[in-house]
């Protein structure tokens, strides 16, 4: 996905003085040379026609930027000094304390002929710009925002690398094999990742819905929220009338259900994830064993819910997708049960250790059920 650098950035500079090309040099820590961009197309009009230097006031040494080519060929993407962002600010009289203050942000975006998407996001840089050697007007501006948009289309194309069968050619999903949705769930996953890039990225813009589908591919979608912009203006606005579909009554009643219909081993693996949050301490860092440990079981619960709950009214999933399922849930149970055993072997309090021991051993039961399943399944 997309390489985000702002951490390592030491200074830089981008100059759109030439108007069609954007050059720049950009710094970052642990590196001698800098990048070298060369791309075509315009910044945004508040630094069109002119040099955008910068510095970061604590950059950082970052590995993976490390690792970007020297050489940054290629087209330009959104990059202005006064991206409108919402920000969480202090507030006393806001709920919780917190409320949004819209700021202006430094975004500096490119797609680069070897790394792909480059993204620079920073509130804190210091920021100087020269003056315009060439002015840009509004429908200059507009059309190189729809270039940027094309841009991040294509980009993410290649990123879902999605082929369009023919309808004859696409397969049956009953006869599919754990295999073959295997490779349909890593699809799913590339789909995944690349809707949640494109969300960051265009979820404060007013008219985000209609470039969510644009960049994501889904022309059907664009069509119908035209049609309906064009039906009702105050359409976005009313996004309950979106979604009614005259099926909310059917569903409030399904709610009283409760868990009837949920499969006994999803039930108990939803419960070790919500005993887990519980136990493991809040304050986890990301990369953590204690966060992983929460997640991957969070993780393993939603599948295990997509594939073996709701039998009783009559939805039953293919075996091949429910073996794939089964299969990536074992190798999340198996990564969860490592950072369990991460967890005991700092823990020095006799409870926590126990509560943990027991969290670890109800992991190794659901493996051991969904080693079974599979068995039976196959």
């Amino acid at each position: 996905m997309a390489w985000r650098i702002e951490s390592a950035v030491v200074h830089g500079e981008i100059d759109n003085r030439v108007e069609g090309t954007t050059r720049g040099r950009i710094w970052l820590a642990g590196r001698e040379e800098p990048l070298v961009l060369v791309l075509a197309g315009d910044c945004w009009r508040d630094i069109a026609g002119s040099v955008l230097r910068f510095s970061n006031p604590n950059p950082l040494v970052d590995g993976e930027a490390d690792a970007l080519d020297e050489n940054q060929t290629g087209i330009i993407g959104d990059m202005s000094a006064s991206r409108k962002v919402r920000v969480p600010v202090e507030c006393e009289d806001a709920p919780e304390g917190i409320a949004c203050e819209w700021r202006n942000m430094l975004y500096l975006e490119w797609f680069s002929a070897i790394n792909g998407r480059v993204v620079i996001e920073a509130l804190d840089f210091h920021l100087e710009i020269s003056g315009c050697q060439w002015s840009m007007d509004g429908d200059a501006e507009a059309a190189q925002k729809f270039a940027n948009l094309h841009a991040m289309r294509d980009f993410m194309a290649q990123v879902i690398h999605r082929g369009d069968p023919e309808p004859d050619a696409a397969p049956d999903p009953a006869e599919m094999d754990e295999y073959e949705w295997e490779e349909r769930l890593k699809e799913s996953d590339r789909l995944t990742d690349a809707y949640q890039e494109v969300l960051e990225k265009y979820m404060d813009d007013p008219d985000c819905e209609s470039r969510e589908a644009f960049v994501m591919g889904w022309d059907g979608l664009l069509d119908e929220l035209a049609e309906r912009r064009e039906k009702d203006s105050g359409f976005f606005n009313d996004v309950e009338e979106l979604f009614d579909d005259g099926e909310g009554d059917e569903l409030a009643a399904d709610e009283d259900a409760g868990d009837d219909d949920d499969h006994p081993l999803q039930i108990k693996a939803r419960e070790l994830a919500l005993r887990a949050m519980d136990v493991i301490r809040q304050d986890a860092e990301p990369d953590s064993p204690g966060y992983r440990a929460v997640s991957l079981l969070l993780q393993m619960s939603g599948k295990l819910a997509a594939a073996l709950n709701g039998r009783k009214s009559g939805y039953e999933p293919e075996t091949g997708y429910v073996l794939a399922i089964l299969k990536r849930c074992m190798s999340w149970l198996n990564e969860s049960v490592g950072a369990c055993q991460e967890l005991m072997v700092c823990e020095e309090d006799a409870d926590q250790l126990a509560a943990l021991a027991h969290i670890r051993s109800t992991a190794f039961e659901i493996r051991d059920a969904i080693t079974e399943m599979r068995r039976e399944l196959k």
